[in-house]
């Protein structure tokens, strides 16, 4: 089942009634329904967003990822649910018996699927791109030489129009905004991947920051990186240089989770493909493959 991304951007009363999320819209008045089973993102983007406690109880125990935004419409805090397998105990202790050299090959197969799908966007715009797939081939366990490194300051200089001139930096200028943005969601609903999939998005294969509660999920989300540039992309040629984050823009990015992508040789929308990377990670720390599934542009 695709589930959907809600998004609020204007004031409004959020509560829950007969396993249904009730809003109520402060400037016209009027009142709408969603089946909370139907929720798989929830974004919050104003001040003024009344939600009930037993509305956010109900979007947990659904595994809805809940992302509330900040003042300058930046998504600043995820929510997730705490129990959201049945086999969550035993699958948080294969993730922790996970050996070294296990994560090392998750970790190589991570940067070469992510490499290799840049180069797949990359070579839409550019002949330059076959770098990136020696890049591709040349990443040993564990990614001991940081070819992901190598590739991503081959990739940023040559994803976007020349005339932006544009650095990889969270707080640089447009369109990191829109990156940030649509990285954003696509790391919520990789958390929730992980947690429907009884794995603890805090504990990573690679990252390890102490301050990140979310380490897996940045592992994970790699290859699927691409996928949200090349929204990025399209809505730079749609717009010119003033990238100004407008509404149309933000739909667009709210629609990242829908997306088409081919995973294992068929067709199936972003958040499902999600789901089953999350699933065959579970099977490669119990020792029932050594594989990713993760997809390819």
């Amino acid at each position: 089942m695709i589930k959907r991304t809600l998004y609020f951007g204007n004031p409004a009363y959020l509560k829950t009634a007969n396993e249904q999320l009730v809003i109520e819209m402060h400037d016209s008045g009027e009142t709408k329904t969603v089946p909370i089973e139907d929720i798989g993102i929830l974004i919050l983007d104003h001040q003024q967003i009344t939600v009930t406690q037993s509305l956010i109880a109900k979007l947990l125990a659904n595994n809805t990822a809940f992302i509330t935004c900040d003042a300058t419409h930046h998504p600043t805090g995820l929510l997730l649910n705490l129990d959201g397998n049945s086999l969550q105990s035993q699958h948080f202790q294969a993730q922790l018996d996970a050996s070294g050299p296990l994560k090392k090959q998750l970790w190589q197969q991570t940067v070469v699927a992510k490499i290799q799908n840049q180069a797949a966007l990359l070579a839409i715009q550019r002949e330059e791109y076959k770098l990136l797939l020696n890049y591709a081939q040349a990443v040993k366990s564990g990614d001991s030489e940081n070819h992901e490194a190598k590739a991503a300051a081959f990739y940023w200089k040559r994803i976007f129009p020349d005339f932006l001139q544009f650095r990889r930096e969270r707080f640089g200028p447009p369109p990191n905004n829109l990156l940030n943005y649509g990285y954003a969601i696509l790391r919520g609903w990789v958390a929730r991947s992980l947690v429907a999939s009884g794995l603890l998005p805090t504990l990573g294969i690679h990252h390890r920051n102490q301050y990140n509660a979310y380490c897996l999920a940045d592992d994970i989300m790699e290859p699927y990186r691409p996928y949200v540039d090349k929204v990025v992309c399209h809505i730079i040629r749609g717009n010119g240089k003033f990238l100004d984050m407008t509404p149309s823009m933000k739909k667009e990015l709210l629609g990242i989770p829908a997306l088409d992508v081919m995973i294992d040789g068929k067709k199936s929308p972003l958040m499902n493909a999600v789901q089953r990377t999350t699933a065959s990670l579970m099977k490669c720390f119990e020792g029932q493959s050594r594989k990713l599934l993760y997809p390819e542009m």
